[in-house]
């Protein structure tokens, strides 16, 4: 699978248990950790760790699983290590606390409205 392919089945994952305001970056011109961040938010801890494992279920199904997880236990910031994707999933005022959509303002955003 390419991999923008697999950012926007990620996206579109998280989507099914609907993630707030999803954003996908392409970083990799600007960092060699991994070619996109996916950030999204839930309105509580345990939408945040249901969003958390309905990934993980759903992209197991396709094949692929993550190399890492942190956060699921606390629900407040998970992060998905899925190599080439990764996948931070906020509580809500984390998310505006760490502020990572800032930290990586220079990153393009892609229009997954359109593939929707």
């Amino acid at each position: 699978m390419e991999t923008l392919d697999k950012a926007k089945l990620c996206l579109k994952i998280i989507k099914e248990q609907k993630a707030i305001d999803p954003v996908l970056f392409a970083v990799g011109k600007l960092t060699s950790i991994t070619d996109y961040f996916i950030i999204a938010s839930g309105n509580s801890s345990r939408q945040v760790q249901a969003i958390a494992r309905h990934l993980q279920k759903r992209t197991r199904e396709s094949g692929f699983r993550p190399n890492g997880i942190e956060g699921e236990q606390e629900g407040h910031w998970v992060l998905l290590d899925y190599g080439d994707v990764i996948i931070h999933v906020f509580y809500k005022p984390f998310r505006e606390f760490y502020d990572l959509e800032g930290l990586w303002i220079e990153a393009p955003r892609i229009n997954h409205e359109i593939d929707d």
